[in-house]
Order: C-alpha cells, then structure tokens, then sequence
C-alpha cells in the first residue's frame, strides 16, 4: 500500500497504487496502517449516526419556520415537500407503535 502523510507524520491518504500524493510504500499489514483504516470505518460510523440525528433536528427547525409563518410547506423544492412527508409517515406509525420516542431530549431508538 502506497500512503501520504501530514506534517506530522501521520497517515493521511492510502492508495493500493503509487500515486503523485501517495508515494511511500508500507506493508498491507502494518500495524499503523491497520490502525488508520479501523479509525476511518469508526469515523465513518460516527459520521452516518450524526446524520441520523441531524434529519431530526433539520425536521423540527422545518417545523418550526412553517409553525411561525416564515415559510410555507409548497414553498419547499418537491423532492423536499416528498421526503418531509415520507418522515413524517413513517414517524407516525413508528410511533403508533410506541417504537419511537417523539418527545423533547429523548433519542429515536427502537
């Protein structure tokens, strides 16, 4: 594996090909390199579970301007006008259910 480090020496960019930005060779199974990639899988993982709870705050902030009057829901894009309605379906049933905690400071957890 071919990587590119940053000024400190750490593993920046990996590349399985020698490249202008990565080209200096470590073993496929060095420990640091081993240690950058579970990094970028847990990162990634924190990553995806920030978007998750950012829908929900984007949700109440779009609820909130309709709610005030400052925007109207048809003035949202269409595939936005979808999604919002989608969310707010799924919302409804998962909470029907009693699946899904829509109160304040509760987390989404099923």
């Amino acid at each position: 594996m071919y990587v590119q480090r940053d000024e400190g020496g750490h593993i920046q960019l990996v590349s399985r090909e020698e490249t202008a930005d990565c080209a200096e060779f470590i073993p496929a199974d060095s420990p640091e390199l081993l240690s950058f990639l579970s990094e970028g899988e847990s990162g990634k993982a924190r990553f995806q579970a920030s978007d998750l709870a950012f829908v929900r705050v984007l949700e109440d902030v779009i609820a909130l301007l309709m709610d005030k009057g400052l925007i109207r829901f048809t003035e949202l894009p269409e595939a936005a006008q979808q999604k919002v309605m989608e969310r707010q379906s799924l919302r409804r049933r998962l909470n029907g259910l009693h699946l899904v905690s829509d109160r304040e400071g509760d987390d989404d957890v099923i």
